[in-house]
C-alpha cells in the first residue's frame, strides 16, 4: 500500500521549508537517513539555522538557506532543481494569530501561494503541505488561513503542472516547541499554577515521530489531490494536566498536590473540541489500518492504493475513544524525552 521508504527518497533533491521548527528539523534528520542527494533547509530563523548547522555538521547533503516564504525571488533560488518540497513554514499559535491577522495572511496564505507558484514553475515532483485540524470548520484566524492554504494546494494541480500536490492534516503534536506539554512542563517547574482553558476541552494528539512518519509516507505515496489524516487518539486536556503534574512535579522538587490547576477560559479562536474532517470530507474518505485519506472525486478514486471506503460518520475529538489516564501517562513520558531533545 505504502511506497517503500527505503528507496522513495534515494537520490532526490529535497527542500524543507520552515526546516528549523520542531517538525521541520525532525523531518530533515529522518530524510538524511534515506540517502537523498540534497536536503535544503529554508528558514527565516537565523539562530535556528546556525544551531542546526552546528548539530548536523559533517553532512555533505545538507544546505542551509536563510529566507522567507514572503520573498518569491528567494524561493525561486531555493527551489532550483528540487524534486520534493515539504512546506512546514507557518505562523501557528492561535492567540497570536488572532491579534495579528495581517501577518498570518502574509506568511500562511500569500507565502504558500508564492511557494506553490514557484514549485509549478520549477516543475517539482511532489509538494506536501502541513495543515492542522484547526482548518476544519475554522473559528480562528489560524484555522481559516490553513483552510485557504489547503484549497490553494489542492487546486494547484489544475494549472497543468506535473507536480503531485497533497496535504497532511495534523492534530496537536506533543513534545514539539510551543506544544501544550512543554508549556505544562515549564509551569510545573516553576511551581504552578498549571493553566487550562476548560475542564471539558478535548484534543487530538500525536507524537513527533508519528507526524514525521506520516509526512514521509504521504510524500512517497501521493498521486496528487489527497489530504492525509493519521488515525489519531484524543484526550482531555484536564487529564493531561493532572497526569503531567503527577509525573513531573517530583522531578522539580514539588509535591503533586502543591501544584494548582487554574482554569483561564477559552481564548479567542479556540474550540472546546477539534474536528479532523467535515461532513463532506467524511463522504470522500477512504482508510487503511492506520490512516484516512480524503480524496477529491469519490467514484474516480474508488480503487485508491487498496484503501477501503471509510466507515466514519463524524471525526471529532469528542467522538473517538479518549485515552485512559495510563495511556496519557505514557505519552507524557515520551513528551519529556522530546522536551529534553529540544532543550
Amino acid at each position: 500500500m505504502w511506497s517503500d521508504l527505503s528507496t522513495a527518497f534515494t537520490g532526490k533533491r529535497i527542500l524543507v521549508v520552515g526546516g528549523t521548527g520542531s517538525i521541520g528539523a525532525g523531518l530533515t534528520r529522518a530524510l538524511l537517513e534515506l540517502k537523498p542527494a540534497v536536503v535544503r533547509v529554508l528558514s527565516n530563523d537565523e539562530n535556528g539555522l546556525f544551531e542546526m548547522q552546528r548539530d548536523l555538521a559533517g553532512r555533505p547533503q545538507l544546505r542551509f538557506l536563510l529566507g522567507d516564504v514572503r520573498d518569491r525571488e528567494r524561493l525561486a533560488l531555493a527551489l532550483r532543481d528540487i524534486d520534493i518540497v515539504f512546506h512546514a513554514a507557518a505562523l501557528k499559535h492561535v492567540p497570536t494569530s488572532e491579534y495579528n491577522p495581517f501577518e498570518v495572511v502574509q506568511t500562511n496564505v500569500i507565502g504558500t501561494q508564492n511557494l506553490l507558484e514557484t514549485a509549478i514553475w520549477r516543475g517539482v515532483e511532489k509538494f506536501v503541505f502541513i495543515s492542522t485540524d484547526k482548518a476544519v470548520n475554522p473559528l480562528s484566524t489560524l484555522g481559516a488561513s490553513k483552510l485557504l492554504c489547503e484549497k490553494l494546494v489542492l487546486d494547484a494541480a489544475s494549472y497543468g503542472a506535473p507536480t503531485a500536490f497533497s496535504c497532511v492534516r495534523f492534530g496537536n503534536v506533543l513534545g514539539t516547541r510551543g506544544s501544550v506539554t512543554n508549556v505544562f512542563i515549564s509551569q510545573i517547574a516553576n511551581g504552578g499554577p498549571v493553566t487550562i482553558t476548560e475542564r471539558t476541552m478535548t484534543r487530538f494528539v500525536m507524537l513527533q515521530e508519528e507526524a514525521i512518519e506520516l509526512l514521509l509516507k504521504s510524500a512517497g505515496t501521493s498521486l496528487g489531490g489527497e489530504i492525509f489524516v493519521l488515525k489519531m487518539n484524543a484526550l482531555r486536556i484536564l487529564d493531561l494536566a493532572e497526569v503531567m503534574i503527577e509525573e513531573f512535579a517530583p522531578k522539580g522538587g514539588y509535591k503533586p498536590e502543591s501544584i494548582r490547576i487554574e482554569k483561564v477560559g477559552i481564548r479567542p479562536g479556540e474550540k472546546l473540541f477539534e474536528e479532523l474532517m467535515t461532513q463532506d470530507e467524511v463522504s470522500r474518505c477512504f482508510e487503511s489500518e492506520d490512516l484516512y485519506v480524503i480524496l477529491p472525486f469519490h467514484e474516480a478514486w474508488r480503487g485508491y492504493l487498496g484503501f477501503k471506503p471509510g466507515r466514519l460518520s463524524r471525526y471529532t475529538s469528542n467522538d473517538v475513544n479518549l485515552l485512559t489516564r495510563e495511556a496519557v501517562r505514557g505519552l507524557c513520558r515520551k513528551a519529556l524525552i522530546h522536551h529534553h531533545r529540544a532543550t
